[in-house]
């Protein structure tokens, strides 16, 4: 190579790099994505945010990342959210039983109801009410942070994007897991889970922001038995193939800058009460996530 094509090709990596740094300093977008209790693992994500004094320009959130997306983007951080859970849960040194005595804990029975014959096992009319306790505002416009929450229209089978109008209407879409918990009229529609279409919804934030970080908290299962899948595993199972599937072609048509993958194992959707396991099986991806975000010195 001449000496002049190898000064050409180092101006030429030196702006290329400048430019990536560039990209790494600008307005961050957060996607926290889906997963049920494995969502508890963003609480760790929302920390790093928090240690390293970083502030989302803009969040969007599915199914348990729209919750802890709204808690977040209302002005608590990730450590009173984490004090929240803890108030909620049941840890595994305690028994349900006596858990039922200590006044926070008891009020998981209040948030879900079972509600048999109408579209699902249970209604998220509790969780909501529990939200709106929590949570001052109402509306989207409201929030410190501007907030996409992402459901599914069950008739035409496409995205739901919320970001304007009231706050508690989305939510409660965007967690309505088929088969679990009950569907959502709104505005005309059916509304369910916002994972059936958008798992992580990352791809919403490329427009506005220049640093775009994706949690991922799908998590993975192995084998529990070898008579096979029960007819609850198979059922949540199958949902999470088609999640992981939808990750993996957005992922090809277009990474997002920052992807952290928690390696959650054998967490199912309901399994809460393991949220110090959660939090265990979480902290490598926290370390990454803190590594990565100290190195492009976000």
């Amino acid at each position: 190579m001449k000496r002049r094509d190898f000064l050409k090709l180092s101006i030429a990596s030196s702006l290329l790099a400048a430019c990536d740094r560039w990209k790494a300093k600008g307005r961050i977008g957060l996607a926290l994505g889906g997963g049920g209790a494995r969502g508890l693992a963003h609480i760790l994500m929302l920390q790093v945010m928090d240690e390293l004094n970083l502030r989302p320009h803009r969040i969007a959130g599915t199914s348990i990342g729209a919750i802890m997306g709204v808690l977040y983007a209302s002005g608590m951080s990730g450590q009173q959210i984490e004090q929240l859970i803890d108030r909620l849960t049941v840890s595994k040194d305690e028994s349900w039983f006596s858990a039922l005595f200590e006044q926070d804990v008891s009020k998981w029975w209040d948030i879900i109801e079972i509600q048999l014959g109408r579209g699902g096992l249970m209604d998220t009319k509790g969780l909501v009410s529990f939200l709106k306790e929590i949570i001052t505002v109402s509306r989207f416009r409201e929030l410190k942070i501007p907030l996409k929450v992402v459901s599914t229209d069950f008739w035409a089978r496409k995205q739901v994007v919320f970001e304007s109008g009231d706050l508690f209407p989305a939510i409660q879409a965007s967690i309505a897991i088929p088969g679990l918990f009950s569907p959502i009229h709104h505005n005309g529609k059916v509304l369910v889970d916002g994972g059936l279409v958008n798992p992580v919804p990352y791809d919403l934030l490329f427009d506005e922001c220049e640093v775009v970080i994706a949690i991922d908290v799908l998590g993975n299962r192995t084998p529990v038995s070898d008579d096979g899948p029960s007819y609850i595993e198979n059922t949540f199972n199958t949902m999470q193939i088609m999640q992981a599937s939808i990750m993996r072609e957005k992922i090809k048509n277009r990474p997002p800058h920052v992807y952290i993958h928690p390696d959650l194992n054998n967490i199912r959707v309901l399994d809460f009460h393991r949220f110090e396991d959660i939090y265990t099986q979480a902290m490598p991806a926290q370390k990454k996530l803190k590594r990565t975000l100290r190195y492009y010195q976000i």
